[in-house]
């Protein structure tokens, strides 16, 4: 089965969605899923080294009060997945580019969903800036990449390119919103929907599949 995960590392509901579809997978061992991690740039107009987190905040909904409330919201769900969400620890609003392009290199030796969850803890656990080229290389480091040559890349403009062009992908395919689920290119599901709905999708979808997909 192959699983879309359409994503941005800057966005708390994402990390939520992440941890609750691993959840239902863990309930179909019999299902055989790779999951491909699909950027999308929520912010593709912040600068390259970021903005002031709070002022992006106040501007995105309006004050400090519905800022609460939206925090409060995502820690309850997050708390439910095993996620702690130190939002008062986040001092950047980074632009993301850098972190997908980091993803896009973890790729090749198999290590995406490791690096992406190394880069929701960095961001949302210990406030760490994920648009930092130095901090970039140094979560890469700690998955085992090699730094001198990541960091080569990441000095580069290299894959820029893909991710922006999987960043219009998405929207093509009618993605406004993330994170969103696309299973064998046939199914979608918006949201971080709770596991008993992702379960239900993913056995719609081995239902007609052949018996061998997922024996």
């Amino acid at each position: 089965m192959r699983i879309e995960y359409v994503f941005d590392t800057v966005c708390p509901w994402c990390y939520v969605g992440k941890r609750r579809l691993e959840r239902a997978l863990a309930q179909r061992p019999e299902t055989r899923a790779r999951i491909i991690w699909r950027p999308f740039l929520l912010n593709p107009d912040l600068p390259p080294e970021g903005i002031d987190r709070r002022t992006y905040l106040d501007r995105k909904f309006g004050g400090s009060a519905r800022v609460q409330r939206v925090h409060a919201a995502v820690a309850a769900a997050g708390k439910t997945e095993g996620i702690e969400f130190d939002f008062e620890s986040i001092t950047r609003m980074p632009n993301s580019l850098n972190s997908h392009r980091l993803i896009r290199y973890a790729g090749a030796s198999g290590r995406e969903g490791e690096l992406v969850e190394a880069l929701y803890q960095a961001y949302f656990s210990q406030g760490l800036d994920i648009g930092d080229v130095e901090v970039l290389t140094s979560l890469g480091a700690t998955i085992g990449l090699e730094r001198e040559a990541l960091h080569a890349f990441l000095t580069s403009d290299a894959d820029a390119a893909s991710v922006l062009n999987d960043n219009a992908r998405a929207h093509r395919l009618g993605v406004n919103g993330v994170p969103c689920l696309i299973l064998d290119s046939s199914y979608a599901l918006a949201g971080a929907q709770e596991p008993d709905i992702l379960l239900r999708l993913i056995d719609i979808v081995r239902e007609s599949q052949p018996e061998a997909a997922f024996s």
